[in-house]
């Protein structure tokens, strides 16, 4: 059973930056790991995607530019390093795991069948 934690979370001031990371318990099967957030009200969106064998990365415009994902292989960790934050990037952050290799539909949740249970992040003006 492959589980997802993230951690990182916390209170910044707008313009800081912040880390987030997503320790994988197991990685057989898994194809992308893929971080999305949702903020109250709204859909959960997607932000940015590495496939686990390659390293290749996507960003969503939301996340072009701020957000940069990698991974460790040291201990199967994923990170998000976001910079020039905003109030607007106030949210739930969460990873999730795809389990297939299907080159497209990256940001869709749909795809996602393992999710960590989230790290929140507030900005402040």
């Amino acid at each position: 059973q492959i589980q997802l934690v993230e951690s990182g979370g916390g209170s910044v001031q707008a313009g800081g930056s912040l880390t987030l990371s997503c320790a994988v318990s197991a990685s057989e099967n898994i194809y992308y790991i893929t971080w999305f957030r949702q903020a109250p009200g709204k859909e959960r969106e997607g932000l940015a995607t590495i496939e686990t064998a390659s390293r290749a990365t996507r960003y969503s415009a939301s996340a072009q530019g701020r957000f940069t994902i990698s991974r460790d292989n040291a201990d199967n960790t994923y990170y998000l390093q976001m910079s020039s934050l905003t109030p607007e990037d106030t949210a739930m952050y969460y990873c999730a795991a795809r389990r297939s290799g299907i080159a497209y539909g990256w940001f869709n949740k749909n795809n996602y069948s393992v999710w960590g249970p989230g790290t929140q992040v507030t900005v402040s003006s």
